[in-house]
């Protein structure tokens, strides 16, 4: 894979974020997503920086959306291809928008209802935005509110708690299971990659 098959650098990415994104926490949850896409893709031995782009952008159209689900994932596109990016940073980023609830629960893109999932990026992309809103609230709950003071085995347990975080789909953050990575390993490489960006979290 070439840098080209995004069509977006990622200079172009940090200007998209800056343009559509002015939530701070909205920006904090595209940092998170993109710098545990860099630790898998180093892991997976694929190229981190693609990685990292496709974490950074995966809810570029979430602030224009977040009232509107059945229209996140579809907006980016439009943003995406106007800024150059090609059909292969665009399916894979919308692929994180497949499965949203099911049958008469689905509450997601009617065009996007019956699709699934497939290859490594696509299912390492859907289950790493998923775990980030597991790993802060993890944080939050430590007397610190610090992300170094969680550890895998808290992230394993309050997993297992589906009351815990409960917004943060196990079902899908257990995709990593398909890409052959045991929720442990998963949990410790997420982890690690987001307590390195802790000061930038202020957490």
């Amino acid at each position: 894979m070439t840098k080209t098959d995004l069509g977006i650098d990622y200079k172009k990415a940090q200007e998209l974020v800056k343009t559509n994104i002015k939530d701070a926490i909205t920006k904090m949850h595209l940092r998170e997503a993109e710098v545990i896409m860099r630790a898998l893709a180093k892991h997976f031995g694929e190229n981190e920086e693609e990685w990292g782009i496709i974490g950074l952008l995966h809810d570029i159209d979430w602030e224009e959306t977040k009232d509107k689900t059945e229209e996140h994932c579809l907006r980016m596109v439009e943003i995406l291809k106007e800024a150059g990016g090609t059909d292969y940073l665009i399916d894979t980023i919308q692929s994180h928008g497949y499965g949203q609830g099911f049958g008469e629960g689905y509450y997601g893109a009617p065009e996007l209802k019956d699709k699934k999932r497939k290859g490594r990026i696509q299912h390492a992309l859907a289950a790493a935005e998923t775990l980030t809103g597991l790993i802060i609230a993890c944080a939050l709950v430590q007397p610190d509110k610090k992300l170094a003071s969680v550890k895998v085995s808290s992230v394993k347990k309050k997993f297992k708690n589906k009351n815990f975080a409960a917004n943060c789909k196990r079902e899908i953050i257990q995709e990593c299971e398909k890409i052959d990575l045991s929720l442990d390993k998963f949990f410790e490489i997420s982890l690690k990659a987001i307590q390195s960006i802790s000061d930038e979290l202020g957490l």
